[in-house]
């Protein structure tokens, strides 16, 4: 096995690094031209709908997390701490640490429920509202 050197580039690096947006989904400021209006209303990107969202957003997965979690951290502490608990029958044989786990499915399903209710109800017609604006305002801007 030999080892080959690099290359030797006929350029050497640039002093600096070159000009790339950094943060892509920040828009560039760009000067007004003369003549043309201000806007009426702040940019979308600061719109206080978007913190509306992100805070309903953020309630959907908290509650739908903390349902599913929840239940796992009781079934996970009582089979700890309380183990004649889990061992003791419900009916037939069947003991109750069983019939917790096998539950575990179901209360995993609400917290599914929940999080699409709760997307329904609160998320969606935040989003679709915002949706709304966007293509207003961008319509309003092609027509200028």
């Amino acid at each position: 096995m030999s080892y080959d050197p690099p290359p030797s580039y006929p350029y050497p690096p640039p002093d600096s690094s070159p000009s790339y947006d950094t943060y892509p989904w920040v828009p560039r400021q760009e000067p007004e031209p003369a003549g043309r209006r201000p806007q009426r209303h702040a940019a979308l990107g600061h719109h206080s709908d978007l913190r509306v969202l992100r805070s309903a957003y953020r309630w959907q997965r908290r509650v739908a997390t903390l349902t599913a979690l929840g239940y796992f951290v009781l079934f996970l502490l009582l089979s700890a701490f309380a183990p004649s608990l889990m061992t003791s029958t419900v009916t037939d044989g069947l003991p109750t640490g069983l019939l917790l786990a096998l539950i575990q499915v179901p209360v995993t399903w609400a917290a599914i429920a929940l999080y699409e209710q709760t997307a329904r109800r609160r998320v969606d017609p935040i989003a679709d509202r915002i949706r709304k604006q966007a293509a207003l305002d961008a319509k309003r801007e092609g027509t200028r």
